[in-house]
């Protein structure tokens, strides 16, 4: 009985949440999508084209020789006094059963060989783009082309966490991109040849967008290619395609792609984002200061798993009253960071001042109150030991 009321009372949610997503969301997935995703490069349209032809021909191949294998069994069935042949070898039937399949093959082939080698040619690229895979965001870095320097972090957004989190309770007002918005975005000019090289920080990832025609594995310790040039602006949305964790399902991908004036403007922006952020890591900072950035730094990156009141959750570590976070040797939760430690992945991506700075909020937040500051220098330190 007991079942029944929790499923009774599950049934409104689902149905509500149903009601919620029942909207396409333009460059991402479409309600009761059966084909696939529209276009917005030349490569995804020779795919969608080409699986087409493959599906027609495999179709008519089907009805053609089992029309003929059943059109074969009714008329010359033994009831209607049909004589079986009786003959050994004939090198016409050879020739002909060997010559149109091998005919077909090279038509199916041609075309496939045709999109399979435009889709790996990376080469003569406008901008080239590092897609790094970590448990569970994707960090950026623009290495050459309009943006060469330019580098961060893409992350769900925390309210979209906070959504999934709830358990379909706010159901009714899940926004249309849900688990699809992102802290930042790739922003990409429209017309130009982009390169994405897809490489890992721990496990297996991969990096793709379908309106773009473009799936590649991010495999720690290797480096893979691809490309794409969009013909639309707009945004165009993607997820993670390899089970990398528990987190799997919050690994969003977002391409905005922009006119040339719009994304020469966004790359100056950028930089003077980053100018702002280069600190000195021998900079001494005061305890309030340093937790008020840590502050923003675990909201962006650690509450998601540890929780905002850093109770943690399940295999995941509570901060509040940790052993580790209160020990007087700052230099354990220094390595732990750095290095990560079983389900705790490596922050080394965070940089010298971020990664003191979060630290210095957990031992100072909650519970804890231990009045201790970690200093960037003390990160540098520990960096590659």
């Amino acid at each position: 009985m007991k079942s029944l009321t929790t499923l009774a009372q599950a049934l409104p949610l689902a149905l509500a949440a149903g009601a919620a997503r029942a909207q396409d969301l333009p460059g991402g997935p479409a309600v009761r999508q059966l084909n696939l995703h529209g276009a917005a490069t030349r490569i995804a349209s020779e795919q969608a084209w080409l699986h087409w032809f493959m599906l027609i021909t495999c179709v008519v191949i089907f009805v053609l020789v089992f029309s003929v294998m059943f059109y074969s069994i009714w008329k010359h069935r033994k009831s209607v006094g049909a004589k079986p042949a009786n003959f050994h070898e004939s090198v016409t039937v050879e020739v002909v059963w060997t010559l149109i399949p091998f005919i077909i093959v090279i038509l199916m082939a041609l075309p496939a060989t045709k999109v399979l080698v435009a889709a790996k040619d990376t080469s003569n690229a406008d901008i080239t783009i590092k897609a790094t895979g970590y448990q569970w965001k994707w960090g950026y870095d623009y290495l050459n082309g309009e943006g060469a320097g330019v580098s961060f972090l893409s992350t769900l957004d925390a309210s979209h966490r906070e959504l999934s989190n709830d358990g379909g309770a706010k159901a009714a007002a899940l926004p249309n991109d849900y688990l699809f918005k992102v802290d930042n975005p790739v922003v990409v000019p429209v017309g130009k040849k982009v390169r994405v090289i897809t490489t890992a920080n721990d496990v297996i990832h991969a990096w793709g967008v379908p309106a773009f025609g473009v799936k590649q594995d991010a495999i720690p310790g290797f480096v893979r290619d691809t490309w794409f040039r969009s013909e639309k602006t707009g945004d165009f949305y993607g997820n993670c395609y390899e089970l990398c964790g528990k987190e799997h399902a919050y690994m969003p991908i977002h391409v905005k792609v922009v006119s040339a004036q719009e994304y020469t403007a966004w790359v100056g922006e950028q930089k003077k984002k980053l100018a702002a952020k280069q600190d000195d890591p021998n900079k001494t900072w005061q305890l309030t200061d340093i937790v008020a950035r840590g502050e923003k730094v675990y909201a962006a990156n650690c509450a998601a798993c540890h929780q905002a009141n850093g109770k943690g959750a399940g295999p995941i570590k509570a901060l509040d009253g940790s052993a580790v976070v209160l020990d007087a040797d700052k230099s354990k939760q220094i390595h732990i960071l750095l290095n990560g430690v079983n389900a705790m992945p490596a922050w080394k991506q965070l940089s010298d001042t971020d990664i003191a700075a979060v630290i210095s909020y957990t031992k100072n937040n909650w519970s804890n109150k231990t009045g201790q500051v970690v200093q960037p220098a003390e990160v540098l330190a520990q960096r590659g030991k």
